[in-house]
Protein backbone atom coordinates (compact mmCIF):
# COMPACT_ATOMS: atom_id res chain seq x y z
CA UNK A 1 0.00 0.00 0.00
CA UNK A 2 0.96 3.70 -0.96
CA UNK A 3 1.58 5.55 2.18
CA UNK A 4 1.94 8.96 3.10
CA UNK A 5 5.78 8.12 3.42
CA UNK A 6 5.86 6.35 0.16
CA UNK A 7 4.17 9.78 -1.20
CA UNK A 8 7.78 11.61 -0.11
CA UNK A 9 10.00 9.17 -1.26
CA UNK A 10 12.27 8.99 -4.49
CA UNK A 11 11.94 5.12 -4.99
CA UNK A 12 9.63 2.77 -3.74
CA UNK A 13 9.42 -0.91 -3.90
CA UNK A 14 6.12 -2.15 -2.88
CA UNK A 15 7.27 -5.72 -1.89
CA UNK A 16 4.54 -8.48 -1.69
CA UNK A 17 3.84 -9.08 1.79
CA UNK A 18 5.73 -11.59 3.58
CA UNK A 19 8.87 -11.61 0.89
CA UNK A 20 10.78 -8.59 2.57
CA UNK A 21 13.50 -11.33 3.87
CA UNK A 22 13.59 -12.10 0.08
CA UNK A 23 14.44 -8.25 -0.78
CA UNK A 24 16.97 -8.37 1.95
CA UNK A 25 19.03 -11.07 0.91
CA UNK A 26 19.05 -9.29 -2.95
CA UNK A 27 20.20 -6.19 -1.55
CA UNK A 28 23.22 -8.28 0.72
CA UNK A 29 24.37 -10.09 -2.69
CA UNK A 30 23.82 -6.78 -4.53
CA UNK A 31 26.12 -5.33 -1.78
CA UNK A 32 28.40 -7.61 -2.03
CA UNK A 33 29.07 -7.57 -5.84
CA UNK A 34 29.16 -3.87 -6.31
CA UNK A 35 31.78 -3.94 -3.13
CA UNK A 36 29.61 -2.55 -0.57
CA UNK A 37 30.01 -4.74 1.93
CA UNK A 38 32.46 -3.58 5.16
CA UNK A 39 34.74 -6.15 5.51
CA UNK A 40 36.47 -4.86 8.26
CA UNK A 41 33.28 -3.61 10.03
CA UNK A 42 32.20 -7.19 9.63
CA UNK A 43 35.82 -8.94 10.98
CA UNK A 44 35.17 -6.72 14.39
CA UNK A 45 31.46 -6.63 14.72
CA UNK A 46 29.63 -9.55 12.94
CA UNK A 47 29.12 -13.37 13.95
CA UNK A 48 27.51 -15.61 10.71
CA UNK A 49 29.01 -13.57 8.05
CA UNK A 50 29.49 -16.60 5.79
CA UNK A 51 26.47 -18.86 6.61
CA UNK A 52 24.43 -15.98 6.47
CA UNK A 53 26.32 -14.94 2.74
CA UNK A 54 25.50 -18.38 1.22
CA UNK A 55 21.76 -18.35 2.35
CA UNK A 56 21.57 -14.63 0.71
CA UNK A 57 23.32 -15.72 -2.49
CA UNK A 58 20.29 -18.15 -3.19
CA UNK A 59 17.84 -14.89 -3.89
CA UNK A 60 20.32 -12.54 -6.39
CA UNK A 61 18.35 -9.11 -7.48
CA UNK A 62 16.85 -11.40 -10.40
CA UNK A 63 15.10 -14.02 -8.63
CA UNK A 64 14.28 -11.41 -5.94
CA UNK A 65 12.48 -8.88 -7.84
CA UNK A 66 9.93 -12.03 -9.39
CA UNK A 67 9.16 -13.34 -5.81
CA UNK A 68 8.66 -9.61 -4.61
CA UNK A 69 7.19 -8.41 -7.27
CA UNK A 70 9.40 -5.21 -7.63
CA UNK A 71 11.56 -4.14 -10.80
CA UNK A 72 14.86 -5.29 -10.65
CA UNK A 73 16.51 -1.70 -11.33
CA UNK A 74 14.74 -0.70 -8.38
CA UNK A 75 16.58 -3.43 -6.18
CA UNK A 76 19.83 -2.02 -7.73
CA UNK A 77 19.31 1.02 -7.44
CA UNK A 78 18.52 1.06 -3.75
CA UNK A 79 21.21 -1.23 -3.01
CA UNK A 80 23.68 1.44 -4.80
CA UNK A 81 21.68 4.71 -2.63
CA UNK A 82 22.18 2.42 0.82
CA UNK A 83 25.93 1.68 -0.20
CA UNK A 84 26.90 5.26 -0.89
CA UNK A 85 24.71 7.11 1.98
CA UNK A 86 26.41 7.77 5.27
CA UNK A 87 24.97 7.85 7.32
CA UNK A 88 22.33 5.44 6.51
CA UNK A 89 19.34 4.71 8.48
CA UNK A 90 16.52 1.70 7.95
CA UNK A 91 12.78 2.39 10.00
CA UNK A 92 11.14 -0.78 9.46
CA UNK A 93 7.98 1.01 11.08
CA UNK A 94 5.61 -1.37 13.26
CA UNK A 95 3.52 -4.76 11.38
CA UNK A 96 6.64 -5.92 9.31
CA UNK A 97 6.89 -9.31 11.53
CA UNK A 98 2.99 -10.09 10.77
CA UNK A 99 3.48 -12.72 8.41
CA UNK A 100 4.87 -16.09 8.22
CA UNK A 101 8.40 -15.11 7.44
CA UNK A 102 8.18 -12.01 9.93
CA UNK A 103 11.06 -12.72 12.06
CA UNK A 104 13.26 -13.76 9.00
CA UNK A 105 12.59 -10.55 7.51
CA UNK A 106 13.43 -8.36 10.69
CA UNK A 107 17.08 -10.24 11.10
CA UNK A 108 17.44 -10.02 7.47
CA UNK A 109 16.78 -6.70 7.23
CA UNK A 110 18.93 -5.61 11.00
CA UNK A 111 22.00 -7.78 8.59
CA UNK A 112 22.02 -4.85 6.32
CA UNK A 113 23.24 -2.02 8.41
CA UNK A 114 25.92 -4.86 9.89
CA UNK A 115 27.16 -5.86 6.37
CA UNK A 116 27.46 -2.27 5.35
CA UNK A 117 28.83 -0.99 8.04
CA UNK A 118 25.98 1.23 8.48
CA UNK A 119 26.04 1.08 12.51
CA UNK A 120 28.48 2.53 14.88
CA UNK A 121 27.51 5.90 13.04
CA UNK A 122 25.70 8.40 14.79
CA UNK A 123 22.68 8.95 13.01
CA UNK A 124 23.05 5.48 11.34
CA UNK A 125 21.63 1.87 11.83
CA UNK A 126 18.11 0.76 12.60
CA UNK A 127 15.42 2.45 13.87
CA UNK A 128 12.39 0.79 15.72
CA UNK A 129 10.77 0.08 18.69
CA UNK A 130 12.44 1.88 21.64
CA UNK A 131 11.39 -0.62 24.53
CA UNK A 132 14.51 -1.73 25.31
CA UNK A 133 16.17 1.61 25.50
CA UNK A 134 14.80 1.56 29.19
CA UNK A 135 16.07 -0.09 32.08
CA UNK A 136 13.02 -1.75 32.81
CA UNK A 137 12.48 -4.97 35.33
CA UNK A 138 9.55 -6.91 34.31
CA UNK A 139 10.13 -9.78 36.64
CA UNK A 140 9.22 -7.66 39.67
CA UNK A 141 6.12 -6.64 38.08
CA UNK A 142 5.03 -10.01 36.49
CA UNK A 143 6.55 -12.22 39.54
CA UNK A 144 7.44 -15.21 37.72
CA UNK A 145 8.58 -16.41 40.85
CA UNK A 146 4.59 -16.89 42.27
CA UNK A 147 3.82 -19.61 39.59
CA UNK A 148 4.30 -23.21 40.71
CA UNK A 149 6.50 -25.27 38.26
CA UNK A 150 4.44 -26.90 35.59
CA UNK A 151 1.98 -23.60 35.16
CA UNK A 152 0.02 -23.83 31.99
CA UNK A 153 0.54 -21.36 30.00
CA UNK A 154 -1.23 -20.52 26.84
CA UNK A 155 -0.26 -18.14 23.66
CA UNK A 156 -2.66 -15.45 23.67
CA UNK A 157 -3.34 -16.38 19.94
CA UNK A 158 -4.62 -19.41 21.35
CA UNK A 159 -7.45 -18.99 23.82
CA UNK A 160 -10.50 -19.28 21.69
CA UNK A 161 -9.06 -22.38 20.33
CA UNK A 162 -8.44 -23.17 23.88
CA UNK A 163 -11.44 -22.69 25.50
CA UNK A 164 -13.37 -24.49 22.89
CA UNK A 165 -10.81 -27.66 23.43
CA UNK A 166 -13.83 -30.06 25.20
CA UNK A 167 -10.37 -32.32 25.87
CA UNK A 168 -8.27 -29.62 27.81
CA UNK A 169 -7.80 -30.58 31.03
CA UNK A 170 -8.27 -28.42 33.15
CA UNK A 171 -10.87 -26.80 31.08
CA UNK A 172 -10.63 -22.86 30.87
CA UNK A 173 -13.83 -21.52 32.87
CA UNK A 174 -13.52 -18.12 33.43
CA UNK A 175 -11.46 -15.39 31.33
CA UNK A 176 -10.18 -12.18 32.48
CA UNK A 177 -9.82 -9.64 29.63
CA UNK A 178 -8.28 -6.06 30.22
CA UNK A 179 -6.42 -3.56 27.98
CA UNK A 180 -7.76 -5.55 25.40
CA UNK A 181 -10.58 -5.98 22.65
CA UNK A 182 -10.53 -9.86 21.29
CA UNK A 183 -13.36 -10.08 19.38
CA UNK A 184 -11.67 -7.14 17.28
CA UNK A 185 -7.94 -7.74 16.94
CA UNK A 186 -8.12 -11.47 17.13
CA UNK A 187 -7.12 -13.56 14.27
CA UNK A 188 -10.41 -15.77 13.17
CA UNK A 189 -13.32 -13.56 15.07
CA UNK A 190 -15.73 -16.01 14.69
CA UNK A 191 -14.05 -18.61 16.14
CA UNK A 192 -13.36 -15.90 19.41
CA UNK A 193 -17.33 -15.19 19.28
CA UNK A 194 -18.04 -18.99 19.82
CA UNK A 195 -14.92 -19.40 22.07
CA UNK A 196 -16.67 -16.15 24.53
CA UNK A 197 -20.31 -17.49 23.55
CA UNK A 198 -20.14 -20.53 26.12
CA UNK A 199 -22.49 -20.31 28.57
CA UNK A 200 -20.33 -21.94 30.78
CA UNK A 201 -17.75 -19.80 30.85
CA UNK A 202 -17.11 -17.34 33.23
CA UNK A 203 -15.95 -13.41 31.59
CA UNK A 204 -15.10 -10.84 33.52
CA UNK A 205 -13.99 -7.52 31.96
CA UNK A 206 -12.03 -4.17 32.56
CA UNK A 207 -12.51 -1.29 30.16
CA UNK A 208 -13.14 2.08 29.83
CA UNK A 209 -15.86 1.64 26.99
CA UNK A 210 -18.34 -0.46 26.28
CA UNK A 211 -16.56 -2.68 23.52
CA UNK A 212 -17.65 -5.70 21.49
CA UNK A 213 -15.89 -7.89 23.57
CA UNK A 214 -17.68 -6.36 27.15
CA UNK A 215 -20.75 -7.33 25.37
CA UNK A 216 -19.72 -10.73 26.38
CA UNK A 217 -18.83 -10.72 29.65
CA UNK A 218 -20.72 -11.28 32.69
CA UNK A 219 -19.19 -8.49 34.85
CA UNK A 220 -17.40 -5.65 33.49
CA UNK A 221 -15.68 -3.12 36.09
CA UNK A 222 -15.07 0.38 35.24
CA UNK A 223 -11.55 1.50 34.62
CA UNK A 224 -9.99 5.21 34.92
CA UNK A 225 -8.39 6.84 31.84
CA UNK A 226 -4.76 7.64 31.52
CA UNK A 227 -5.99 11.41 32.81
CA UNK A 228 -6.89 9.87 36.03
CA UNK A 229 -4.01 7.93 37.40
CA UNK A 230 -0.52 8.05 38.11
CA UNK A 231 2.10 6.76 35.88
CA UNK A 232 5.17 6.05 33.86
CA UNK A 233 5.51 6.40 30.38
CA UNK A 234 8.61 4.66 28.26
CA UNK A 235 8.12 6.31 24.96
CA UNK A 236 6.95 3.91 21.91
CA UNK A 237 9.57 4.99 19.09
CA UNK A 238 11.90 7.15 21.30
CA UNK A 239 14.14 7.49 24.51
CA UNK A 240 12.48 9.27 26.84
CA UNK A 241 11.04 8.53 29.63
CA UNK A 242 7.98 10.55 31.23
CA UNK A 243 5.79 10.43 34.68
CA UNK A 244 2.32 11.79 34.40
CA UNK A 245 0.07 12.57 37.35
CA UNK A 246 -3.91 12.67 37.03
CA UNK A 247 -5.31 15.50 35.75
CA UNK A 248 -8.84 14.67 37.03
CA UNK A 249 -9.75 12.75 39.88
CA UNK A 250 -11.43 8.97 38.79
CA UNK A 251 -15.02 9.16 36.66
CA UNK A 252 -17.92 7.63 38.80
CA UNK A 253 -16.83 4.49 40.59
CA UNK A 254 -13.93 4.03 37.86
CA UNK A 255 -10.54 2.82 38.87
CA UNK A 256 -6.91 2.10 37.54
CA UNK A 257 -6.20 -1.41 36.69
CA UNK A 258 -3.49 -1.45 39.76
CA UNK A 259 -6.05 -0.55 42.74
CA UNK A 260 -8.62 -3.33 41.27
CA UNK A 261 -6.11 -5.71 41.31
CA UNK A 262 -5.23 -5.02 44.66
CA UNK A 263 -8.87 -5.08 46.10
CA UNK A 264 -9.36 -8.36 44.16
CA UNK A 265 -6.46 -9.43 45.92
CA UNK A 266 -7.43 -8.53 49.21
CA UNK A 267 -10.57 -10.23 48.61
CA UNK A 268 -9.22 -13.49 47.43
CA UNK A 269 -6.79 -12.83 50.84
CA UNK A 270 -3.81 -13.03 48.76
CA UNK A 271 -1.34 -11.23 51.17
CA UNK A 272 2.19 -11.15 49.54
CA UNK A 273 3.73 -7.66 49.36
CA UNK A 274 3.23 -7.42 45.79
CA UNK A 275 -0.86 -7.29 45.44
CA UNK A 276 -0.23 -4.68 48.22
CA UNK A 277 2.36 -2.39 46.77
CA UNK A 278 0.96 1.26 45.86
CA UNK A 279 1.51 2.72 42.23
CA UNK A 280 4.31 4.53 43.54
CA UNK A 281 6.02 1.19 44.48
CA UNK A 282 4.96 -0.52 41.40
CA UNK A 283 6.61 2.58 39.31
CA UNK A 284 10.00 2.00 41.58
CA UNK A 285 10.07 -1.44 40.89
CA UNK A 286 9.48 -0.99 37.13
CA UNK A 287 12.56 0.32 36.70
CA UNK A 288 16.57 -0.44 37.90
CA UNK A 289 16.92 2.71 40.10
CA UNK A 290 20.57 1.73 40.20
CA UNK A 291 21.22 2.26 36.35
CA UNK A 292 23.15 4.68 35.37
CA UNK A 293 19.99 5.96 32.37
CA UNK A 294 18.17 6.78 35.69
CA UNK A 295 20.90 9.38 36.76
CA UNK A 296 19.96 8.48 40.71
CA UNK A 297 16.34 9.02 39.85
CA UNK A 298 13.47 7.25 41.65
CA UNK A 299 11.55 6.45 38.88
CA UNK A 300 7.94 7.55 41.07
CA UNK A 301 10.22 10.61 41.64
CA UNK A 302 10.78 11.68 38.16
CA UNK A 303 9.90 15.81 37.71
CA UNK A 304 6.41 16.54 36.26
CA UNK A 305 7.18 19.27 33.84
CA UNK A 306 10.06 16.92 32.17
CA UNK A 307 11.15 14.07 29.94
CA UNK A 308 14.52 12.11 31.16
CA UNK A 309 16.76 11.17 28.06
CA UNK A 310 18.02 7.61 28.10
CA UNK A 311 21.75 8.50 27.49
CA UNK A 312 25.03 5.94 27.89
CA UNK A 313 27.56 7.65 29.48
CA UNK A 314 26.14 10.99 28.94
CA UNK A 315 26.12 10.45 25.32
CA UNK A 316 23.31 9.00 22.74
CA UNK A 317 22.87 5.43 22.19
CA UNK A 318 25.27 3.90 18.79
CA UNK A 319 25.40 0.82 17.95
CA UNK A 320 28.82 -0.86 18.49
CA UNK A 321 29.73 2.50 19.27
CA UNK A 322 28.17 3.10 22.59
CA UNK A 323 26.26 0.50 22.94
CA UNK A 324 27.03 -3.19 22.47
CA UNK A 325 24.86 -6.17 21.61
CA UNK A 326 23.66 -8.00 24.50
CA UNK A 327 23.89 -11.40 22.15
CA UNK A 328 26.26 -14.65 24.06
CA UNK A 329 29.38 -13.55 21.83
CA UNK A 330 28.85 -9.53 22.29
CA UNK A 331 28.45 -9.55 18.19
CA UNK A 332 25.87 -8.96 15.93
CA UNK A 333 25.16 -12.57 15.23
CA UNK A 334 23.77 -13.25 12.01
CA UNK A 335 23.48 -16.66 12.39
CA UNK A 336 22.23 -17.38 16.80
CA UNK A 337 22.35 -20.25 18.33
CA UNK A 338 19.89 -19.07 20.49
CA UNK A 339 17.13 -18.59 17.72
CA UNK A 340 18.08 -22.11 16.53
CA UNK A 341 17.53 -23.57 20.40
CA UNK A 342 14.74 -21.44 20.69
CA UNK A 343 13.25 -21.54 17.84
CA UNK A 344 14.80 -24.26 15.27
CA UNK A 345 16.21 -20.94 13.46
CA UNK A 346 19.95 -20.21 13.70
CA UNK A 347 19.44 -18.23 10.11
CA UNK A 348 16.68 -16.60 8.59
CA UNK A 349 14.16 -18.55 6.06
CA UNK A 350 11.69 -18.39 3.76
CA UNK A 351 8.91 -20.18 3.69
CA UNK A 352 6.14 -19.34 0.60
CA UNK A 353 2.48 -19.29 1.21
CA UNK A 354 0.52 -21.34 -0.78
CA UNK A 355 -3.50 -20.60 -1.05
CA UNK A 356 -6.23 -21.39 -3.11
CA UNK A 357 -7.64 -17.68 -2.53
CA UNK A 358 -6.08 -15.31 -4.99
CA UNK A 359 -5.76 -11.65 -2.92
CA UNK A 360 -3.50 -10.74 0.43
CA UNK A 361 -5.37 -9.09 2.62
CA UNK A 362 -3.64 -6.37 4.38
CA UNK A 363 -5.26 -4.68 7.30
CA UNK A 364 -2.95 -1.99 8.45
CA UNK A 365 -3.86 0.92 11.29
CA UNK A 366 -6.19 3.43 11.07
CA UNK A 367 -5.79 7.31 11.90
CA UNK A 368 -8.71 7.33 13.65
CA UNK A 369 -7.84 4.27 16.36
CA UNK A 370 -5.04 2.64 17.28
CA UNK A 371 -5.80 -0.59 16.51
CA UNK A 372 -9.91 -0.55 18.17
CA UNK A 373 -9.33 1.96 20.89
CA UNK A 374 -11.45 4.84 20.10
CA UNK A 375 -13.39 2.55 17.52
CA UNK A 376 -16.84 3.58 19.97
CA UNK A 377 -16.17 7.28 19.07
CA UNK A 378 -18.86 8.83 16.31
CA UNK A 379 -15.59 9.33 13.75
CA UNK A 380 -15.25 5.54 13.81
CA UNK A 381 -18.72 5.07 12.84
CA UNK A 382 -18.53 4.54 9.12
CA UNK A 383 -17.85 1.01 7.57
CA UNK A 384 -13.88 0.83 6.09
CA UNK A 385 -13.35 0.48 2.14
CA UNK A 386 -11.96 -1.88 0.49
CA UNK A 387 -9.16 -0.68 -1.46
CA UNK A 388 -8.12 -2.80 -4.91
CA UNK A 389 -5.86 -2.26 -7.58
CA UNK A 390 -7.92 -1.46 -10.87
CA UNK A 391 -6.03 -4.33 -12.30
CA UNK A 392 -7.52 -6.64 -10.00
CA UNK A 393 -11.16 -4.53 -10.07
CA UNK A 394 -11.47 -5.09 -13.67
CA UNK A 395 -10.48 -8.69 -13.77
CA UNK A 396 -13.69 -9.51 -11.48
CA UNK A 397 -15.87 -6.93 -13.15
CA UNK A 398 -15.96 -5.01 -10.03
CA UNK A 399 -16.84 -1.02 -10.07
CA UNK A 400 -15.66 1.69 -7.75
CA UNK A 401 -17.99 2.21 -4.85
CA UNK A 402 -20.13 -1.04 -4.95
CA UNK A 403 -20.61 -2.93 -1.81
CA UNK A 404 -18.57 -6.08 -2.21
CA UNK A 405 -18.16 -9.54 -0.52
CA UNK A 406 -14.69 -10.29 1.01
CA UNK A 407 -14.41 -14.06 1.91
CA UNK A 408 -12.32 -17.05 2.68
CA UNK A 409 -13.21 -20.20 4.48
CA UNK A 410 -12.99 -18.62 7.84
CA UNK A 411 -15.76 -15.60 7.25
CA UNK A 412 -16.99 -13.33 4.83
CA UNK A 413 -17.05 -9.16 5.53
CA UNK A 414 -18.89 -6.72 3.07
CA UNK A 415 -17.04 -3.55 2.60
CA UNK A 416 -17.88 -0.39 0.05
CA UNK A 417 -15.08 -0.76 -2.53
CA UNK A 418 -12.38 1.85 -3.31
CA UNK A 419 -10.62 1.47 -6.20
CA UNK A 420 -7.17 2.38 -6.55
CA UNK A 421 -3.42 2.31 -7.79
CA UNK A 422 -2.58 2.78 -4.10
CA UNK A 423 -1.97 -0.75 -3.61
CA UNK A 424 -0.04 -3.11 -5.81
CA UNK A 425 -1.72 -5.66 -7.62
CA UNK A 426 -2.95 -8.91 -6.19
CA UNK A 427 -3.35 -6.55 -2.54
CA UNK A 428 -6.60 -5.68 -0.87
CA UNK A 429 -6.49 -3.46 2.36
CA UNK A 430 -8.82 -2.85 4.63
CA UNK A 431 -7.90 -0.72 7.73
CA UNK A 432 -7.89 -2.92 11.28
CA UNK A 433 -9.75 -2.00 14.11
CA UNK A 434 -13.65 -1.19 13.50
CA UNK A 435 -15.86 -1.72 15.91
CA UNK A 436 -19.02 -4.89 14.89
CA UNK A 437 -21.36 -1.99 14.57
CA UNK A 438 -19.69 -1.12 11.49
CA UNK A 439 -20.51 -4.57 9.87
CA UNK A 440 -23.87 -5.60 7.96
CA UNK A 441 -23.41 -9.29 9.06
CA UNK A 442 -21.41 -8.91 12.52
CA UNK A 443 -18.12 -9.66 10.82
CA UNK A 444 -15.03 -7.33 10.55
CA UNK A 445 -11.49 -7.98 8.63
CA UNK A 446 -10.25 -9.92 11.58
CA UNK A 447 -12.50 -13.23 10.98
CA UNK A 448 -10.45 -13.24 7.86
CA UNK A 449 -7.27 -13.31 9.23
CA UNK A 450 -5.55 -16.86 9.79
CA UNK A 451 -4.71 -18.73 13.37
CA UNK A 452 -0.69 -19.75 12.45
CA UNK A 453 1.81 -18.19 13.36
CA UNK A 454 5.13 -16.16 12.97
CA UNK A 455 8.51 -17.97 12.42
CA UNK A 456 9.80 -16.69 15.60
CA UNK A 457 8.07 -16.29 18.86
CA UNK A 458 4.94 -17.46 17.55
CA UNK A 459 3.13 -13.99 16.72
CA UNK A 460 -0.21 -13.63 14.47
CA UNK A 461 0.43 -13.40 10.74
CA UNK A 462 -2.05 -10.84 9.82
CA UNK A 463 -0.63 -10.07 6.34
CA UNK A 464 -1.00 -13.75 5.27
CA UNK A 465 -4.48 -13.64 4.98
CA UNK A 466 -5.72 -14.93 1.61
CA UNK A 467 -9.25 -13.60 0.18
CA UNK A 468 -11.18 -13.59 -2.87
CA UNK A 469 -13.53 -10.60 -3.63
CA UNK A 470 -16.83 -10.60 -5.52
CA UNK A 471 -19.96 -8.17 -5.95
CA UNK A 472 -22.32 -8.81 -2.88
CA UNK A 473 -25.31 -10.02 -3.95
CA UNK A 474 -28.46 -8.32 -3.17
CA UNK A 475 -27.03 -6.60 0.04
CA UNK A 476 -25.15 -8.64 2.85
CA UNK A 477 -27.31 -10.91 5.07
CA UNK A 478 -27.73 -10.59 8.85
CA UNK A 479 -24.70 -12.58 10.83
CA UNK A 480 -23.88 -12.55 14.32
CA UNK A 481 -23.51 -9.62 16.32
CA UNK A 482 -25.86 -7.70 13.41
Amino acid sequence: RRTQVAEQAHLVLPVRPGTDVVLAWAIATELERISGLDQEFIGRHVLGFEDFMRAARAYPPERAAQICGVGLDDVRTLARWYKESTPAVIAWGNGLERNRNGGSGLRAIAALPALAGKFGVPGGGLVGGASHAFPKTLDRLTRPDLAPPGTRTINILDVAESILDEQLTPPIKAVFVYNHNPIIVHPDQNRMRKALSRDDLFTVGIEVAMTDTMAFADVVLPACTHFEHADLYPAYGQQYLQRAEPVIPPVGESLPNTEIFRRLAARFGFNDPAFTASDAELMDAAMNADDPRLKGRRPSQLPLDGALKMEYGGAEPVLCDTVWPRTPSGRIELVSETLRARHGAALPGFRPLQSSYPLTLITPASDKRITSTFGGLAASDETPVLEMHPQDAAARGLKDGELVKVWNDQGEVFLPLQITPAVRPGVVCSEKGAWLRTSLNGQTVAALAPTHKADIADGACFNDARVEVQAAQHGAPAGPGS
